[in-house]
């Protein structure tokens, strides 16, 4: 029962770091390809349109085609099945809501802020892989169990740079530098996450410092995903509403 608190509550910080580390919608309005490839060269595509707080994801999953409509402001997520003109919607949770634009994001704001039970305490500023950083002490308290971890921000980009977590776990990213990408200048980055009793896995990131995402990832074994053919222009209020003529749905349709 001890060990199953514990892992509940290294859950519950796992939450903020996810809630502080997740691409939220970028200020910059644009749209662009998706494509992700496995290993054996199969590839999958898709297509995303990014609003003012609005993201419009267009995609083909199990030979369905499907489209995710996310509004960060209103706090709503809509599911269309364009073959059954039907829909589905939900609220998004309050911890997955993003107040202000990625190009808010700062190391001086609370990680915490917004998820349920957690505490952050500001502990100064330091370098993780030559950049200045600011320390967040994170603190959960559960079932009269405590978890504590750490994460550090970065001051320029306001990315999660590091984090420590209590069963062990620990994330840190080093930039390694500068490169273009579809005619576009970004930043290489690389992730290494480290496991107890496991050897340690490294990711590559190529963020892009005016989208403020990443464009390109690579991982281990081969798969890739990456952004094509970025526009960055208005997007249209109508590309992020339902459709008219589209009926509400209470579950997806049966093939």
């Amino acid at each position: 029962m001890r060990i199953q608190k514990r892992l509940q509550l290294a859950a519950v910080l796992g939450a903020a770091l996810t809630v502080s580390a997740q691409a939220e919608i970028a200020g910059t309005q644009f749209s662009a390809d998706m494509v992700s490839r496995g290993p054996d060269g199969q590839s999958t595509t898709g297509k995303m349109y990014v609003g003012d707080d609005r993201m419009r994801v267009e995609m083909s999953q199990q030979g369905r085609d499907m489209v995710r409509i996310t509004d960060q402001k209103n706090g709503m997520e809509w599911i269309l099945f364009p073959e059954q003109k039907g829909y589905m919607e939900r609220e998004i949770p309050q911890d997955a809501r993003s107040d202000s634009p990625m190009s808010q994001l700062s190391a001086e704001a609370n990680p915490c802020e917004g998820v349920s039970g957690l505490v952050c305490r500001k502990a100064g500023q330091e370098e993780v892989a030559g950049r200045p950083a600011i320390k967040w002490e994170m603190k959960v308290e559960r079932d009269g169990q405590t978890a504590t971890g750490a994460q550090w921000i970065d001051v320029e980009r306001g990315l999660p740079l590091k984090y420590q977590m209590p069963n062990g776990q620990s994330m840190e990213l080093e930039m390694l530098g500068s490169e273009t990408i579809d005619g576009r200048p970004v930043e290489k980055w690389q992730m290494t996450t480290t496991v107890p009793n496991k050897q340690p896995v490294q990711t590559f990131q190529w963020y892009d410092p005016e989208l403020k995402l990443s464009v390109r990832e690579e991982f281990p074994g081969g798969f890739v995903r990456e952004l094509d053919n970025i526009r960055v222009g208005d997007q249209p209020d109508a590309r992020f509403q339902v459709p008219e003529g589209y009926t509400k749905m209470d579950q997806p349709p049966q093939r």
